[in-house]
């Protein structure tokens, strides 16, 4: 076998591995970059590899760093298979369009306002385009062998990140690779925690949080000061969080929050997110992937007002200096409705912007936790007056240390562990910690580096 990295290397974004075997191709995950402007530059950039020539596509789970390029793979000529759990192929088909829908909405405030350099801009790919790609996606269910040809066969086991996430494992019926996608955290309150893995020949190891522990500090209780010092003061809390996975436990957080009288209880919450919406109401479809009761989710499920129409979300704005709290996509500021949001709240002081997941260096997201005094939005630098607070116990992501527990159910160390999906600092930590730890052979692979296996 010989694997290339195609993307994940240096950076949170962007996951592609390309596995060959025996004259088949085989490309694990389907990511965009994001982020820093030479990073999302690589979209627009061929792919090194022919895509017509790829025979199959696993996907670990339905985030866009993950799987957000497929649509311009099939644009652009690949023709097979799109393997993945059920939940994740229900999650693409609302993450996929939806993105290509961004996508051409961006484009066309460029073109409008003319902020763009390009003339005119163009969306990477359209909404068409991403639901032409639904066609090619075949579900695999969790735990089964599935052959995908060249005497390959894969099995998806639970990684607990988000509804229908999984671990990857390859093999030719001698030597196996496991991909591990984005690994969950074993306490999360709404997924089942990651399955133990005890065996592989090699492992590509995600290090997103590779270089820190996630603080101990009870995020149920931090929520509800900032929810409750922001009411006092008149101002509402405007919360940028990911569509899939982290959105759904806020919802939680808060439920339990009204529901032991932590917070006022006529505060209103909104969730401004068709497409956290529709990621929502997917957990009652797909209730063996998560660990609440049928009741308590529709309990939380509930919690919020949900706002579909764009009239809805303008009127949100509007209403600024009645104390309410928006949930809006997306996760790091980098697109979606929240922009609009954060444009007429962020200038006020007595409002709230809390971030609650990772922000990719180069985001909005990151900028703004590191203090950045101004932000620039739809082409125009808006004034940060608004406090701004960063939840670090919410995260999907395990930390190092919770990684290296993960390892601790390998019966043998892997030949070879490849760390990918991390910052430089975080990658080259988590090597360390893994060598010192374990004593295992672990290396930060470089972009478009090629191994033989």
């Amino acid at each position: 076998m010989e694997l290339t990295f195609l993307g994940a290397t240096g950076t949170v974004t962007g996951s592609k591995y390309l596995l060959e075997h025996a004259g088949q191709k085989i490309l694990v995950d389907c990511g965009l970059f994001q982020g820093l402007k030479e990073l999302r530059l690589r979209n627009w950039e061929p792919l090194p590899v022919n895509p017509a020539s790829i025979d199959a596509v696993l996907l670990t789970h339905a985030h866009i760093d993950h799987s957000g390029y497929i649509p311009l793979l099939v644009k652009n000529g690949f023709r097979g298979k799109i393997y993945c759990s059920e939940a994740t192929f229900d999650l693409c088909t609302i993450l996929l369009p939806d993105s290509g829908y961004l996508q051409e909405a961006d484009a066309r405030r460029a073109n409008r306002y003319g902020y763009s350099k390009h003339k005119p801009a163009l969306p990477l790919y359209t909404q068409k385009d991403a639901e032409q790609s639904l066609k090619q996606f075949s579900t695999v269910g969790f735990d089964k062998s599935r052959d995908i040809g060249g005497g390959l066969a894969f099995t998806l086991n639970r990684s607990g990140h988000i509804l229908g996430s999984a671990f990857i494992r390859i093999s030719d019926g001698q030597t196996s690779v496991l991909f591990s996608g984005d690994i969950g955290r074993a306490s999360d309150p709404v997924m089942k925690p990651p399955a133990q893995i005890q065996r592989a020949d090699y492992l590509v190891l995600e290090s997103t949080y590779g270089d820190r522990l996630h603080k101990d500090d009870d995020p149920l209780k931090k929520i509800g000061d900032i929810i409750s010092n922001t009411a006092a003061r008149g101002g509402s809390v405007i919360i940028p969080a990911f569509a899939v996975g982290r959105t759904q436990n806020i919802l939680y957080y808060i439920h339990e929050l009204k529901r032991s009288s932590a917070i006022p209880a006529a505060i209103p919450i909104f969730l401004d997110s068709p497409m956290a919406i529709n990621a929502t109401q997917l957990l009652a479809r797909h209730k063996n992937d998560h660990r609440l009761p049928e009741k308590l989710w529709t309990d939380v499920s509930r919690i919020a007002h949900y706002v579909h129409a764009p009239e809805e979300s303008k009127a949100l704005d509007h209403s600024a200096g009645m104390p309410a709290v928006i949930i809006s996509a997306s996760g790091m500021a980098t697109g979606g409705r929240v922009l609009h949001h954060l444009k007429y709240f962020i200038g006020d002081e007595r409002n709230t912007i809390l971030f609650t997941g990772y922000q990719a260096a180069g985001t909005r997201g990151a900028r703004l936790v590191h203090g950045e005094g101004e932000i620039k939005i739809h082409g125009r630098m808006w004034p940060v007056r608004a406090q701004v607070e960063e939840l670090h116990n919410t995260s999907a992501h395990a930390d190092y240390g919770e990684i290296l527990d993960w390892l601790g159910n390998f019966q043998a160390p892997p030949r070879r562990t490849f760390i990918t999906h991390g910052e430089p600092e975080a990658a080259s930590s988590l090597r360390l910690k893994i060598e010192d730890h374990l004593g295992w052979t672990a290396e930060v692979p470089d972009y478009l580096q090629q191994v033989v296996l």
